[in-house]
């Protein structure tokens, strides 16, 4: 999984075992070893650029990136000793427009395998999209089959996005940047991000920008609905920068700015889907979950929904969307819906990805 806050290629090494059932399979799995893979630097200013290169530039770079995996994948492969049967691979996601039927995650699946000697899955968004769908979150998949018991999943990587289970009913959507906007704002005073949201609590609310976020035309929409990493750079990035505003005052309002809008998306979820608990219970993922002060606003956002949250072990904070990739992998093999209409809101769910063997 390689994702847009671009600091290295995910790689989880999962046993699964599914059983299909009458209602829906069963899958039993573990997570027997996982570690980031950093990016070099040319590698990251090169992925950070792409979306305003030519397409010849692209083209080239689909094909090397996917090459670059494969070399990091051998490696991982040797380190841990292993001998996997699938790679599933989400690719970088270079364009998202599901309004224009189009996206792109680069990484030729076909390198992968050919440098490898694996078989490849990949390509796991673009059929739904096809078919009118946002082609995002896919996350809901692992929520489904991973992770029973909860009503809520949060997921807080460069985008953060909600996952509902409303009695069987899976909804999912973005509700904001999250990491990309903390880490851009870090980055100015020389931190590649804002350790457990230290400087922003230090900084004090920006009203004014707060204001303008919050009515921003995305989060006034309903969902289902999806974020465009060039979207937040060309909309919300200019926001923040350039500004006179003191970076921790900035740093601040965004993480308010964030919170509000994962417990204002659940209020909307709650009420929209007519659901009627007295309390509820959401499991955290990503990196943003690692943020103390992030965490303390947003469990002050979802007060009024007495919605209890839960962070699980490092390790699934970490490599739960790597960990989803080997799941939309199996899936496909075994020819079981991946991407669900009731999230997406494509005309039905689809078994999503391209196979290289």
């Amino acid at each position: 999984m390689s994702g847009s806050s671009l600091d290295g290629l995910d790689l989880a090494y999962c046993e699964l075992r599914l059983t299909k059932g009458r209602a829906e399979p069963a899958v039993e799995w573990q997570l027997l070893a996982a570690e980031t893979l950093k990016y070099p630097e040319k590698w990251v200013a090169r992925l950070a650029h792409l979306p305003v290169q030519d397409g010849n530039t692209l083209a080239k770079t689909h094909v090397y990136f996917g090459r670059y995996m494969a070399e990091l994948v051998n490696t991982f492969i040797q380190k841990h000793d292993i001998q996997p049967d699938l790679i599933a691979s989400h690719g970088h996601t270079v364009f998202h427009e599901p309004e224009r039927m189009m996206t792109l995650q680069i990484g030729d699946g076909a390198a992968l395998a050919a440098l490898t000697g694996i078989p490849v899955a990949c390509d796991f968004r673009t059929h739904d999209i096809a078919l009118g769908g946002e082609g995002t979150p896919i996350a809901p998949a692992a929520d489904r089959y991973l992770f029973p018991g909860y009503d809520f999943y949060l997921n807080i990587g460069g985008i953060a996005n909600v996952t509902c289970n409303a009695d069987g009913k899976f909804i999912a959507f973005d509700t904001s940047p999250a990491n990309q906007v903390l880490n851009l704002l870090a980055q100015q005073i020389g931190l590649p991000y804002d350790a457990d949201g230290q400087i922003a609590r230090k900084g004090t609310l920006n009203e004014s920008l707060f204001s303008t976020l919050n009515t921003m035309e995305y989060c006034q929409a309903d969902y289902p609905k999806s974020l465009d990493n060039n979207w937040i750079r060309e909309q919300v990035f200019p926001l923040f920068l350039p500004s006179d505003i003191p970076i921790p005052d900035l740093l601040h309002t965004a993480t308010q700015f964030i919170a509000k809008q994962i417990g204002g998306s659940l209020q909307k979820v709650i009420q929209k889907e007519q659901l009627h608990q007295e309390n509820y219970r959401m499991l955290v993922t990503g990196g943003g979950g690692l943020n103390t002060y992030l965490m303390d606003c947003i469990r002050q956002a979802c007060e009024p929904i007495q919605t209890e949250i839960i962070l699980p072990e490092r390790d699934i904070i970490d490599y739960k969307e790597a960990i989803l990739m080997a799941l939309m992998g199996l899936l496909r093999l075994e020819r079981i819906p991946n991407c669900f209409s009731s999230v997406t809101g494509a005309e039905r769910d689809t078994i999503g990805g391209a196979i290289y063997f």
